[in-house]
């Protein structure tokens, strides 16, 4: 919901900004905004996230690169030869190419409901940003805005390796590394300073719209796995079209209750899901954040804090036992 808000929040700094430095700020906000955020939060709370660690660095630099700034670059490459139809028809791919990467390339389960499910939500997608025409537009457009869809795909993907660890660092990490990025190419470009109220303003929406949505995207990364928080993060555009409705009084087009009504099917089978069977848990020892529930039956030393949640490094010992489950971090396991 804060992501999709933010594009029709976007459309508006448009009016008096360029779209590289637009990117720009909006991402540099929510890495300034997360690194204040988590400051108080570590001071002022007390509790802490498990931090990154030196092993976590690959992952998350590949996901910088591939997501923050391959990702934009190849998009607006894409944009320049390519119609706005065609190119919001395209941007669909990333949420099923980050399922089939997830489920083919990073082994996370999945049955029919599931598959359905993302279909039903896609095709919810494809007809919010059907225009009527369908225009195809210069062959390499296409392929570039394709491109960029797949370097998002990977890097949810491997964004989910680290999502045990902190998900504000996380996330003000790859805001800081693409915001700088985005900044230097609008400005190698010759892009105009915007005035402080529009500078102010991008970095509230990228606060909300990008810091805020991303450390809640790596925290469902964690809990339920990629295919799935990718399925429920296509929701966006709905969300920002039915805001642009509202507050830019864009016009409510007969797709739109169709597109509700797909997406709706979809988050219904995700939610009404139930994945229960006998699995196995192999020896594990890591660190995030956590309660003492059924997998975290363990012992402490006395540097650790007792109140809960708390991070520590902690052993899981092999265990056999059958309950409902998500493809979270505990439960990577085969079928």
């Amino acid at each position: 919901m804060l992501f999709g808000a933010s594009t029709p929040f976007a459309k508006i700094l448009l009016r008096k900004t360029d779209p590289i430095l637009l990117a720009g700020l909006l991402y540099l906000g929510s890495g300034v905004g997360l690194v204040i955020w988590r400051w108080f939060s570590r001071h002022l709370r007390g509790r802490q996230e498990a931090a990154l660690k030196l092993k976590d660095l690959p992952w998350l630099a590949g996901a910088i690169l591939s997501g923050g700034i391959l990702g934009p670059i190849l998009l607006l490459i894409g944009l320049r030869y390519t119609p706005a139809s065609s190119a919001s028809l395209l941007l669909n791919l990333e949420g099923v190419l980050t399922a089939l990467l997830a489920w083919f390339v990073f082994r996370e389960n999945f049955d029919r409901r599931i598959a359905f499910g993302m279909t039903t939500i896609t095709a919810g997608g494809v007809l919010l940003s059907w225009s009527g025409r369908p225009e195809l537009g210069v062959p390499w457009g296409a392929i570039a805005i394709a491109g960029a869809c797949v370097a998002w795909a990977f890097d949810n993907n491997l964004t989910r390796k680290v999502s045990a660890n902190d998900p504000v660092q996380i996330a003000s990490a790859k805001g800081l590394v693409a915001g700088v990025v985005n900044l230097s190419i609008a400005y190698a470009l010759g892009s105009a300073k915007p005035g402080i109220i529009t500078i102010m303003s991008a970095t509230v929406v990228g606060f909300l719209g990008y810091g805020m949505s991303l450390t809640f995207f790596v925290l469902a990364l964690r809990e339920i796995g990629t295919a799935r928080t990718g399925a429920y993060f296509s929701l966006a555009p709905f969300v920002g079209a039915a805001i642009s409705i509202i507050l830019l009084h864009d016009t409510l087009t007969p797709y739109f209750p169709i597109a509700a009504a797909l997406m709706g099917v979809g988050v219904w089978l995700h939610l009404t899901e139930r994945h229960e069977h006998e699995h196995k848990h192999e020896r594990l020892e890591h660190e995030h954040m956590h309660v003492h529930d059924e997998h975290h039956q363990h012992k402490h030393d006395s540097a650790v804090p007792m109140t809960e949640p708390h991070s520590h490094p902690h052993v899981h010992e092999e265990l056999v036992h059958s309950h409902h489950h998500y493809p979270d971090i505990h439960h990577r396991h085969t079928h």
